[in-house]
Parts: C-alpha cells; sequence; structure tokens
C-alpha cells in the first residue's frame, strides 16, 4: 500500500471562482478575553472596548463593543485557511471596510468571501491577482462588518499541486 501526504492549503489562481460564495466555517464566538486583549495589546485605550460603566452610561448601545479591528482580522483570518493557505504570495492592500452593526462579547462571527475580479499579474509571472469581497454576519445574519482586499495568490504550479 502506498500513502502519500496530503497539505491542507487554499486555492491556486486558477482555482478561485467568480460570484462563487465562499462559507468560512465553524464561526468564532467572541468572547471578553478576545475583547480585553486584543485592544490592551493594539494599545487601543477606547473606553467603550474597555470600561464597561462608561459604555453602559455613556454609549447608545449600553454594553461594551468588540474592537473593530479585531471584528476585520478575525473575519479576514476565518477565510485562510479555505482561500490563501500557502498559496498567498502577499497581501496588497485593503479597499472600503465597513461596520453597519456592532458585535458584542457572546455574538458569533460568521464570514462569507465573494471573489469580485481576479487578473494574471503583469509583472510577476506565475501569479495572479485576486479581489475579494469578505461580509461578516453575527449570528442571527445581521451584518457587522464588510471588507475589500487585494492579494496576490500563485498560479498552479507546472505539472500538479504542492
Amino acid at each position: 500500500m502506498t500513502t502519500h501526504d496530503i497539505v491542507q492549503r487554499g486555492l491556486y489562481f486558477e482555482e478561485f471562482e467568480p460570484d462563487a460564495r465562499y462559507l468560512h466555517r465553524p464561526g468564532r464566538t467572541a468572547t471578553e478575553s478576545d475583547n480585553v486583549l486584543f485592544t490592551t495589546l493594539t494599545m487601543n485605550t477606547q473606553a467603550l472596548h474597555l470600561d464597561a460603566a462608561f459604555a453602559e452610561a455613556k454609549e447608545p448601545f449600553r454594553a461594551r463593543l468588540m474592537n473593530s479591528m479585531w471584528t476585520l482580522s478575525t473575519m479576514v483570518g476565518s477565510s485562510v485557511a479555505q482561500l490563501t493557505q500557502g498559496t498567498l504570495v502577499a497581501q496588497l492592500g485593503f479597499g472600503e471596510i465597513a461596520f453597519p452593526h456592532p458585535l458584542f462579547a457572546g455574538d458569533t462571527l460568521y464570514t462569507e468571501s465573494v471573489v469580485s475580479e481576479k487578473r494574471l499579474s503583469a509583472s510577476r509571472p506565475g501569479q495572479g491577482i485576486v479581489s475579494i469581497a469578505h461580509t461578516g454576519r453575527n449570528q442571527d445574519g445581521v451584518v457587522v462588518a464588510t471588507a475589500s482586499r487585494s492579494v496576490l495568490v500563485h498560479c498552479r504550479p507546472e505539472g500538479g499541486s504542492r
């Protein structure tokens, strides 16, 4: 019996399907610890993330909000295993980012991604540029974040996959 290794990876340029919706599962339930650790790690002293009394007395939602950068990072991070793990050359940039509804500790973030455009790189043979629109929803299906980004990925290697 012959065995061979199968390595989990993201998609090569040719495998990205424009307009396909990629659902990234499982979701990620946000915790108080996530919020406090991420907020302090990034030196963000915004009281609405750290100070429960302030948030309850002064903020319209009457509760601490998850740090929006945690939401963005987790949303994009949840797409890596399915889309870009081991096939990414570089993150090229982010376009429009929005947070239309807050995320709270205890909410679960589910992410989906749609490939909005792709093209071969004019200057880097064997690589292509893929534009991705990410959407993050809470457990009730409410959109809590959106972001567009461009990535440079490898094309499929000649002779198979690596």
